[in-house]
C-alpha cells in the first residue's frame, strides 16, 4: 500500500493530508486563530465541585472552564499486561469527588478532549507525554505495548526493553506501534527524552501561576511527522521551506532513518490540489457520498450522534436481490471505514445497512467494516447488527469533526437544514398582519419580505389577501427586498 502525507502551510493554517493509494484518508487542521488544545497541561483551579455529576469545572485559562470527572483523577494501578496505545483504566465506580478535590484547589491537569461544541475540554490529571516510539506515565505502573504490534516475539522484546529501561522507577511506559521493529537504542533515547521533559514539566508545574500552560504539545507538522510517519509511509512532502527545514531537524534527531523520506515540494500547483485533496474536501462536506457500484451513502451529524443511512440508489445488480443487497452493503462498509476518518467523525455512530438476511453475508460485511477500521488511528469499537438491523459503533473523539472545524451553522434555517416554504410563510404573515392591526391603530400595512415569498402572495394568493384587506378595513402593500432571506419578514404599521 502507498501512504504519502502532505503538507500545506500558509500564515494562519497549516493541513495535513494522508493520502493512501492516491486517496485522501484523513485531514488534520490547525489554524492560528484556534489551536487544538489535545496535550498541553496546565495549573488550573477547581472552580466548582458538582457532586451530582461526579466531576468538578476547572478553570484552565480558556474561553470556558474545563470538565474533570472522578474517573479522571485517580487510576486503579494497572497490572503490567496493558495492551492499548495510551489509556489506562480507572478505578469502577471511583470515589466521590468531593473526596478528591474542593473548590479553590490548585490542580496540575491535562486536556485530553478540545472544546466541542458548548462544551469545555475534558481533563484528566493523569499527565501522559508522547514521544516517537513511547508514551510516558509518570503517575503509573502500567508497561503495556500497542495492540497493532501483533507479533508475540516482537511484543516481548519490546516489553522487555522497556521494563529494563525503566528500572524500577514506578512509571510507567506504553510502547507505540511505531516502536516496531526499532533497536534498543532509539527507545532508550525516548526514555531519557522523556524524563527530562517530565523534569522540566514538574519545575515548571511549582512556579506558575493558575490559568498558565506549563506543557504545550508539537505544532501541527511535527505532531504528524511524530505519530503518522511509519516505515509504509513513501515520503512526507511539505510546500514550506521553513517547515520542510523544522521537519528535517526533528527527523534527523528523532528518527534518522526515516527524514530522507520527507521532500521539499517547489511545483507551481498547489500541493493539494496537485493530488485532487481540496476537492475530496468539498466532497466530505457532501451528505451522500456516492458508491461506485451507484449506491450511496447518507451521513447526518447530530449533537448526540452520527447516522450513516445505506441505499442501493441505481445499483440493480445481475443475480438477484439478496446479492444487489450484500455487495452494496460490502463496498458501503469499505466506504464508512474511510469517511470516518476523512471526516473525523466520533461518539456514536449508527449504521443502517440494507436488510439482509443471510447471517453470512452479514458476518463477511462486519469483516469488510473491521478491516477498514483496523487502519484508524482513532479507537474504534462496534456490535453485531442489531435486532433492527442497525451496527451500532464509537470512535474515539477528541477534536471537532471536519464539518464543524471548516463550516458554521447557517444564518437562514439556524441549523435546522430546511426553511419553510412558501406557503407556510404567506400564511405566517397574514396571521402577523391580524395580530398587529388588533393591537394597533394604522391606516394601512407594508409587508416586507423576500422576493420569493413576495411573488408567491401577490401571484398565488392575490384573492386572499382581498379577502383579508376587506375583513380588516385595511389596505395592505407588499416589497420585495434582496437583502431579506427567505424566512425574515416585516409587518409595518402606516
Amino acid at each position: 500500500m502507498s501512504e504519502e502525507i502532505l503538507v500545506n502551510v500558509t500564515p494562519r493554517e497549516t493541513r495535513v493530508a494522508v493520502v493512501e493509494n492516491g486517496m485522501l484518508q484523513e485531514l488534520h487542521i490547525e489554524r492560528a486563530s484556534r489551536r487544538g488544545v489535545v496535550g498541553n497541561i496546565y495549573k488550573g483551579r477547581v472552580q466548582r465541585v458538582m457532586p451530582g455529576m461526579q466531576a468538578a469545572f476547572v478553570e484552565i485559562g480558556l474561553e470556558r472552564a474545563a470538565f474533570l470527572h472522578a474517573s479522571d483523577i485517580l487510576r486503579l494501578p494497572a497490572a503490567p499486561s496493558g495492551e492499548g496505545e495510551g489509556e489506562v483504566l480507572a478505578p469502577s465506580p471511583p470515589p466521590a469527588i468531593t473526596s478528591l478535590v474542593h473548590e479553590g484547589q490548585e490542580i496540575v491537569v491535562q486536556v485530553v478532549k478540545d472544546p466541542i461544541g458548548s462544551k469545555g475540554a475534558r481533563l484528566t490529571t493523569q499527565v501522559s507525554i508522547p514521544s516517537r516510539y513511547l508514551v510516558f506515565l509518570p503517575h503509573s505502573r502500567v508497561l503495556g505495548v500497542s495492540a497493532r504490534i501483533e507479533d508475540e516475539t516482537e511484543r516481548t522484546r519490546l516489553k522487555t526493553l522497556v521494563g529494563e529501561l525503566a528500572n524500577g522507577s514506578g512509571q510507567g511506559y506504553i510502547v507505540r506501534t511505531n516502536a516496531e521493529g526499532q533497536p534498543d537504542e532509539a527507545l532508550a533515547e525516548d526514555v531519557a527524552y522523556l524524563r527530562k521533559a517530565w523534569d522540566v514539566i514538574r519545575e515548571a508545574s511549582a512556579s506558575c501561576k493558575v490559568g498558565q500552560r506549563i506543557y504545550e504539545d508539537l505544532a501541527l507538522p511535527l505532531r504528524a511527522v511524530r505519530d503518522l510517519m511509519r516505515k509504509n509511509v513513501d515520503t512526507v512532502r511539505v510546500d514550506s521551506r521553513e517547515a520542510y527545514d523544522r521537519l528535517n531537524a526533528f527527523a534527523h534527531q528523532f528518527m534518522p532513518e526515516l527524514a530522507a523520506r520527507i521532500e521539499h515540494y517547489t511545483g507551481e500547483r498547489p500541493i493539494f490540489d496537485l493530488y485532487g485533496v481540496e476537492d475530496e474536501i468539498q466532497r466530505a462536506l457532501q451528505k451522500e457520498v456516492p458508491l461506485k457500484s451507484g449506491g450511496y451513502l447518507v451521513i447526518d451529524q447530530t449533537e448526540a450522534m452520527a447516522t450513516i443511512d445505506v441505499n442501493t440508489g441505481s445499483f440493480l445488480g445481475q443475480r438477484n436481490l439478496e446479492e444487489t443487497v450484500y455487495r452494496t452493503n460490502l463496498e458501503a462498509a469499505q466506504s464508512v471505514a474511510r469517511q470516518l476518518r476523512l471526516r473525523n467523525l466520533g461518539g456514536i455512530i449508527i449504521i443502517d445497512f440494507i436488510d439482509m438476511n443471510d447471517d453470512e453475508h452479514k458476518r463477511q460485511v462486519l469483516r469488510t467494516l473491521e478491516k477498514g477500521l483496523a487502519h484508524d488511528h482513532a479507537r474504534t469499537s462496534f456490535h453485531e447488527f442489531s435486532p433492527l438491523g442497525l451496527v451500532e459503533m464509537t470512535r474515539k473523539r477528541t477534536t471537532d469533526s471536519l464539518e464543524r472545524q471548516l463550516c458554521e451553522t447557517c444564518p437562514e434555517c439556524n441549523g435546522r437544514g430546511t426553511l419553510k416554504t412558501g406557503e407556510t410563510l404567506t400564511y405566517e404573515i397574514f396571521r402577523e398582519i391580524t395580530r398587529a392591526v388588533r393591537q394597533f391603530e394604522a391606516q394601512q400595512l407594508l409587508v416586507i419580505a423576500s422576493p420569493k415569498v413576495v411573488n408567491k402572495i401577490t401571484e398565488e394568493e392575490s384573492a386572499a389577501v382581498a379577502e383579508l384587506e376587506e375583513f380588516l378595513g385595511k389596505t395592505i402593500r407588499f416589497q420585495a427586498d434582496e437583502q431579506y432571506a427567505q424566512e425574515q419578514y416585516d409587518v409595518v404599521l402606516l
